[in-house]
């Protein structure tokens, strides 16, 4: 048994792998990648099936942000040519989300650039998440709006938003390295915020930006760490008039293997293959498919993807299928230890004290 089917078969029996087993899996070679995708297959058909989930996103605000990430075209003082506005109204979201909704997409995702929402803006968006949920009442609605603070959280909540999403993007030990108007910690608050109010936690990564092996393995474990339920794993998509425009370090056999390490260190959650894919997977796009069970269909915020109908040919043709809105995505123990109160108040049962 190669060494890299030992690690699927420790994550199918839910071993977390060690940060130098995951850096096996990136350390290997070509002549190794069928082996390292067997791997990650086995550990994705043993969860996930062979559905697909299938994710939308709608870009509320574009551009004009004050952060100055160094891999986004919205960042301040970015020259990338790229489209700006200022919010959507919830009319124009509908009339957009109408198109991936019926492509198939099973969750929506709301994004806006800035540092973070203003208690108008979640006014706002809370009014849009109401109208897709009286709309498409079975659509997973998902925000990303930047850091939240003041209880803004539980208010995109109460509004009906499933899921908030937030990426780490590297590691600790790089961040410095790709911003400096805040920090790691900044980013690992707003995720925990965001799942203490009741949403599924969505963080993931980038790949591609001059990090190193560690630096990726590192940000996994620590994805790991906060528990999250979805993995987007995007790969660097280098605008010219931002400061990573000439990164193109990334070959489809490296995208392969970061996904393959990503599903080991993540056996039983979304990992999604996101922006970036067609650029560095290029004709290998389908491989993806085989590690990671979720995408996004059609376009990203600033960059157009690979047409919606070809997405669903791809899927189809490498003998997948799009998951149902009535089908829970997570494996059933994800919810297993979630107990409803029997006991205490409003019982003939003593309290848990």
């Amino acid at each position: 048994m190669s060494p890299f089917m030992k690690l699927a078969g420790k994550a199918i029996a839910r071993e977390s792998i060690t940060r130098e087993e995951a850096l096996s899996v990136l350390r290997s070679d070509d002549g190794e990648i069928l082996e390292v995708i067997a791997a990650g297959h086995r550990v994705r058909r043993h969860y996930f099936g062979n559905r697909v989930k299938l994710n939308y996103l709608v870009n509320l605000k574009s551009g004009l942000c004050p952060e100055d990430c160094g891999y986004c075209s919205q960042r301040s003082g970015s020259q990338a040519d790229i489209l700006k506005y200022t919010w959507l109204k919830p009319d124009e979201v509908l009339s957009v989300t109408a198109a991936g909704v019926a492509g198939g997409a099973k969750r929506v995702c709301l994004v806006g650039s800035g540092r973070g929402p203003t208690d108008g803006d979640v006014e706002r968006v809370s009014r849009t998440i109401e109208a897709i949920k009286e709309r498409h009442p079975d659509v997973e609605v998902c925000a990303c709006l930047g850091f939240l603070s003041d209880g803004k959280a539980e208010r995109l909540r109460q509004a009906g938003a499933d899921a908030y999403s937030h990426n780490l993007n590297t590691a600790r030990a790089n961040y410095g390295n790709i911003c400096s108007t805040h920090d790691f910690d900044d980013r690992v608050d707003t995720v925990t915020q965001a799942k203490a109010a009741g949403m599924s936690p969505c963080s993931g990564l980038i790949a591609g930006m001059g990090e190193r092996d560690e630096d990726l393995a590192d940000v996994a474990l620590a994805l790991r760490e906060l528990d999250v339920e979805s993995v987007p794993v995007n790969f660097l998509i280098p605008f010219q008039g931002t400061p990573l425009a000439g990164e193109w370090r990334l070959t489809p056999n490296r995208c392969l293997r970061i996904l393959a390490m990503v599903r080991l260190v993540h056996p039983d959650v979304e990992v999604r293959v996101a922006g970036g894919r067609e650029l560095h997977l290029r004709t290998l796009q389908p491989l993806a498919l085989y590690l990671a069970n979720s995408i996004f269909l059609g376009d990203y915020l600033t960059s157009e993807g690979q047409e919606g109908h070809l997405d669903l040919k791809m899927i189809e043709d490498a003998g997948f299928v799009v998951e149902g809105a009535g089908e829970r995505t997570l494996p059933e123990h994800r919810f297993g230890d979630v107990r409803s109160r029997k006991r205490g108040a409003g019982t003939d049962l003593p309290a848990n004290a």
